[in-house]
């Protein structure tokens, strides 16, 4: 992965933050002073007795913006998709004991696809720790693995220090989540506020990110792409957080390569541009996951080689050689070799490599990929991506999700819950811009959508944004549609609604003979006929947004266009459609990518026998 943008945030050498003082205040207040000195603007959270302190000069703050939400899992999910969609740190607070552990799952979504962000913890006072106190919880210990790092205050002297830290830390190298635990003695007790000017007051011993990469290895990266026949980029979401949009656009158009955006990376390069083939992996379109399987070159450029990329390790692209460029020294050569590693912030590496790259074509150092490129447009033709309309009439969920990135445009934000509408959404809609499409990819969390949607929504108020969901995920996280309407967060959710935990339910069907145990959720027709459970425009309505349905296909674009028009409170939009929609292509969890399916038992049959004269390739498909 790579460095997250810090924009917005005060730096410790930040000219403008406050000068030192000796007023005497209480350790809440320098929590408070604190998060206004580090630049922020909004706080997603929830109240209780160990954090009560700091509540208090909270409310006196004229610079916070505090939003009170439902559930502390949707305060971590809402810091998440605020940083996700403006690049800067995410902030959460939350109390003791069950307050910090609803945070964790929030914090291992945001620590699995390094998502900058700071989680404020109340705890019970010092003394207390390890008595089995009220609301007593190890938060330090729990999230321990699942953080880049974290704090048990104690001393409020401690509290501009160590919380200047975690911004620092959850911002720059590899971003991530930072948890500061302060006890609830600490925020009572008197101290006096000094913020620190400069790095050097910072205590990060042996904390020093690599984001410059070494130019002979740069050098000798752009010689193996100046030379390779079948070359592929391999851009994962280090480019998003890194900012590398435009450099990586430069690195395309320079070097004529096929390009591969994971889940991660999906509007790092525009899906207009030629280059782009699409997402690789386990749902990818079978031209990317082809592509990575028969090139003579991989490209990693903030990627990680994860399981749903690769398929079986040992047979993914038998044949490539191996660039990887990581913020991240530990991921490189973690579950494939490198045969060029370079350790850099990915904005960075791709800035140098541009140059570099032309100086090899310069020196007359560049490869015909024109045969190579007549494989993956063969590749696109024949098997491009596209569904089926339900023979009973129904509605299409991938229609429903192609017509709700048409008719929104380009510069919409996306959410998504997890499972097949979010693949569908990874797939069907045409991501132009960075930083527009936002899921859990690393952990998979049901319920990301809605509270993602509304810190998005916080920290772009401009953009429309929309959650797609499932029925199954936005039953999780739902309560935030109240956090939504009193706030006034008009955000926009589509919940795609199959009566069913539809993944779970396309694996029963492939891999469990059709036995569907515990997938039925009822709530298209329930138990009872004409019952459903529950009624989600109902739902809404309660939670005083604007309910819609819609369940012909005929009606489809008058929907969408109707609660595009609602911008005053938010709209939720119950599309019931086809259950027995499957998302392919696919990838069976374990086997190789050459067992590609882009329909239930229909896969490319790679001819042996022929290969491409130019390239050696044997690309020659026919159907099985």
């Amino acid at each position: 992965m790579s460095t997250a943008s810090t924009e917005g945030t005060a730096a410790p050498s930040d000219s403008s933050a406050p000068e030192r003082t000796t007023e005497r205040i209480t350790g809440a207040q320098s929590i408070v002073r604190s998060l206004e000195s580090a630049g922020v603007e909004v706080v997603f959270g929830l109240p209780g007795g160990a954090i009560l302190p700091t509540y208090d000069p909270l409310l006196d703050s004229t610079k916070l913006r505090h939003v009170l939400v439902r559930h502390e899992q949707g305060a971590g999910h809402a810091a998440q998709g605020y940083a996700a969609a403006t690049g800067r740190v995410g902030v959460c607070m939350a109390t003791s004991g069950p307050g910090a552990t609803n945070l964790v799952t929030a914090i291992a979504d945001a620590h699995m696809d390094s998502v900058p962000m700071v989680a404020v913890t109340g705890q019970v006072s010092s003394k207390a720790i390890g008595t089995d106190a009220f609301q007593e919880a190890d938060i330090v210990g729990i999230t321990q693995p699942i953080t880049k790092h974290n704090y048990l205050v104690t001393d409020p002297a401690d509290i501009p220090r160590v919380i200047a830290e975690a911004f620092h830390l959850a911002s720059t190298g590899r971003p991530g989540p930072v948890l500061v635990d302060v006890t609830k003695d600490a925020q009572q007790a008197m101290t006096t506020f000094q913020w620190p000017t400069s790095l050097a007051e910072l205590d990060l011993p042996g904390y020093h990110p690599t984001t410059r990469p070494h130019s002979k290895q740069v050098r000798e990266a752009a010689r193996m792409i100046a030379e390779a026949k079948r070359p592929v980029l391999y851009v994962g979401g280090g480019v998003i957080r890194a900012g590398a949009s435009a450099e990586l656009r430069r690195l395309v158009d320079l070097s004529g390569a096929p390009v591969v955006t994971t889940l991660m990376a999906r509007g790092a390069l525009p899906d207009s541009h030629p280059a782009n083939l699409g997402m690789p992996g386990m749902h990818g379109t079978v031209a990317a996951v082809t592509a990575l399987q028969r090139a003579d070159l991989i490209v990693s450029l903030g990627a990680r080689f994860d399981d749903r990329v690769t398929g079986l390790l040992s047979s993914f692209a038998p044949g490539a050689a191996i660039v990887h460029a990581d913020i991240d020294p530990a991921e490189i050569g973690k579950n494939r070799r490198a045969d060029v590693p370079i350790v850099g912030d990915a904005k960075e590496v791709i800035s140098d490599l541009v140059p570099a790259l032309q100086a090899e074509h310069t020196a007359g150092r560049r490869a015909d990929l024109a045969g190579w490129w007549r494989q993956l447009d063969d590749l696109r033709t024949t098997y491009p991506l596209g569904y089926d309309e339900p023979e009973d009439g129904s509605l299409s969920p991938q229609k429903v999700i192609q017509r709700l990135g048409e008719i929104s445009g380009p510069e919409t934000i996306f959410t998504s819950g997890v499972g097949q509408h979010q693949m569908w959404a990874a797939q069907f809609i045409r991501y132009e811009n960075p930083n527009t499409w936002l899921n859990s990819g690393g952990l998979g969390t049901m319920g990301y959508s809605v509270p993602a949607a509304m810190g998005a929504k916080v920290g772009r108020p401009d953009a429309t944004v929309w959650a797609i969901d499932g029925d199954g995920c936005f039953q999780m996280t739902n309560q935030e549609l109240a956090t939504c309407a009193i706030e006034g967060i008009p955000i926009k959710v589509a919940v795609i609604n199959n009566s069913s935990l539809g993944m779970v339910r396309q694996w029963q069907t492939l891999f469990y003979d059709g036995r569907y145990s515990n997938t039925d959720l009822h709530t298209g027709v329930g138990r009872a006929k004409g019952q459903r459970v529950p009624d989600f425009v109902k739902l809404a309505e309660a939670y005083a947004c604007v309910g819609l349905r819609c369940e012909d296909p005929s009606d489809l674009d008058a929907v969408i266009d109707k609660a595009m028009s609602v911008n005053d409170r938010p709209v939720v939009v119950d599309f019931v459609v086809h259950r027995d929609a499957m998302v392919w292509p696919m990838v069976a969890a374990g086997v190789s990518n050459d067992a590609i399916q882009y329909a239930r038992g229909l896969s490319p049959v790679w001819d042996r026998e022929e290969q491409d004269p130019e390239t050696g390739l044997e690309m020659n498909g026919t159907t099985r």
